[in-house]
C-alpha cells in the first residue's frame, strides 16, 4: 500500500518543501481530454481515514474513487489542483506533450506553491519546480494516489457529461476507450468532434470516409 516515505525524505532533506503527487487519467481512450492532478497533504494532519483506503486508481471501484474524491476535496489538510489539455491539444502537440500541459497546468492550479512534484511514470514533464519520478508511483505514494483519484474521477465525470450530449458511443463507462460498443458507434455514429482526430484509429476512420 502506498505511504509518505517519498514525501518525507524529501522533507528530511528540505523541511519546509511543499511536495506534490501528480497523476493524469486519459492517456490512451480514444476520445475526450487529458486530464492531471496535482495533490499536496499536510502530512502533520494528514486524514488517516482517507490514507488507509488510498491506492491507486485503476485498482479502486468506482464508488470507493468517487467517495475518496469528495473526502480529499473537502479536507482542509489536504490541496489540490487540476489540469486539463483538450483533444484540440492532443491532436495539436501528441498526447505525451499533452499530458505534460495537463501537468503544468495542475502544478499552477493547486492552492499551494508546490516546491516538489513526485510524478507517477518514468519520464519527467517540465514543471516550475522539482521533480521525481516514480515508476507505479500510484502504487507507492499516497500523494500520487490521491492524484490518480483526483484525476480519474474528474475525467469519468466529464465524459459522462460528453456521453449525455453524444449518447451510443457508452463514454458514460468506457470513458472514451476503444471498446467494442465504442467502435460500433463509430461506425455507425461516425467521428463526433471530441475524438481524437491523431489517433490511429480515429484517422483510419476519417481516411476511409467513415
Amino acid at each position: 500500500m502506498p505511504d509518505f516515505s517519498f514525501e518525507r525524505r524529501i522533507l528530511s532533506r528540505h523541511p519546509n518543501a511543499i511536495v506534490a503527487g501528480i497523476d493524469e487519467a486519459g492517456r490512451g481512450p480514444w476520445a475526450g481530454p487529458v486530464v492531471a492532478a496535482a495533490v499536496v497533504f499536510d502530512l502533520d494532519a494528514a486524514p488517516k481515514q482517507i490514507c488507509a483506503r488510498l491506492d491507486d486508481s485503476k485498482k479502486l471501484s468506482p464508488a470507493v474513487r468517487e467517495r475518496l474524491f469528495d473526502e480529499l476535496t473537502r479536507s482542509d489538510s489536504v490541496s489540490s489542483g487540476v489540469g486539463i489539455a483538450d483533444v484540440e491539444e492532443i491532436d495539436r502537440h501528441n498526447i505525451l506533450q499533452a499530458t505534460y500541459l495537463a501537468m503544468h497546468r495542475a502544478v499552477t492550479n493547486c492552492p499551494r506553491a508546490i516546491d516538489h512534484a513526485l510524478v507517477d511514470g518514468n519520464r519527467a514533464p517540465k514543471l516550475p519546480c522539482a521533480v521525481d519520478t516514480i515508476v507505479k508511483g500510484d502504487g507507492l505514494s499516497l500523494s500520487i494516489a490521491a492524484a490518480s483519484v483526483i484525476a480519474k474521477v474528474t475525467r469519468d465525470r466529464m465524459m459522462k457529461a460528453l456521453a449525455a450530449q453524444f449518447p451510443g458511443y457508452g463514454w458514460e463507462t468506457n470513458a472514451g476507450y476503444g471498446t467494442a460498443q465504442h467502435q460500433s458507434a463509430l461506425a455507425v455514429r461516425g467521428v463526433t468532434p471530441h475524438h481524437r482526430r491523431s489517433f490511429a484509429p480515429i484517422r483510419a476512420l476519417l481516411e476511409s470516409g467513415a
